[in-house]
């Protein structure tokens, strides 16, 4: 009797300790539910101000004007100076005499014209071009206009240099260039050349000839 009453108490509590660990019957601890993310305390940035582009053509929004200086008389190294002090920075330069040399050295050139006339108010877009002479020459009264071959016909090249003859000529024409003296010289620089005579002679039709000079430098005499 003693052994089935302990029997019993055992069993009576093995029974309430499965009902206490049963999710059923609510007992135990509850499930815990995932908490949402806390908020953040940084409020959010405020979108960055766009910044203006620039225009597809690099221009800008505004014409931007300057008055131009007179450059005639200035060396040519210091007239490009003062036109980039002023604004203007498209520069170009040409040989006035036209013999067709560069301004390797711009300290060794003056200017003696300009094609925008000083004192015009001008876009600071606007490219200037200086014609000049090398600083031991004189300007000329008028601009020796490059030749050129208009009409398919010979210019005249007598007095102009060797190099803007060529140049006036189709690049594929086959040009002899002789020392008009009786040194047999070699005509290497010929923007320093001038031509004594020519061959075909002006006013001949340009049919792909070739072309032969006789040339000696400048300051001295034709022969």
């Amino acid at each position: 009797m003693r052994n089935r009453l302990v029997l019993t108490v055992l069993f009576t509590a093995a029974v309430g300790a499965l009902t206490a660990c049963d999710p059923a019957t609510g007992g135990g601890s509850a499930a815990k539910t995932p908490s949402a993310a806390p908020a953040s305390s940084t409020a959010p940035s405020a979108p960055a101000t766009p910044t203006p582009s620039a225009s597809p053509d690099g221009k800008v929004a505004a014409d931007v004007r300057a008055t131009v200086p007179d450059f005639v008389g200035m060396g040519l190294q210091a007239a490009q100076d003062k036109a980039q002090e002023t604004g203007f920075y498209g520069l170009t330069s040409h040989d006035s005499l036209g013999r067709d040399r560069m301004q390797a050295f711009d300290r060794n050139w003056k200017v003696c014209s300009q094609n925008v006339k000083a004192g015009t108010s001008a876009s600071t877009g606007t490219t200037l071009d200086f014609g000049s002479v090398k600083l031991d020459e004189t300007c000329p009264d008028k601009e020796q206009a490059a030749p050129t071959a208009a009409g398919g016909k010979m210019p005249d090249f007598r007095g102009r240099s060797v190099k803007a003859a060529r140049a006036a000529l189709d690049s594929g024409t086959s040009i002899t260039v002789n020392d008009a003296s009786a040194e047999d010289r070699w005509v290497l620089m010929e923007s320093n050349w001038k031509v004594c005579a020519q061959n075909p002679a002006a006013g001949t039709a340009l049919k792909g000839q070739p072309v032969t000079f006789t040339a000696v430098k400048f300051g001295e005499n034709c022969t």
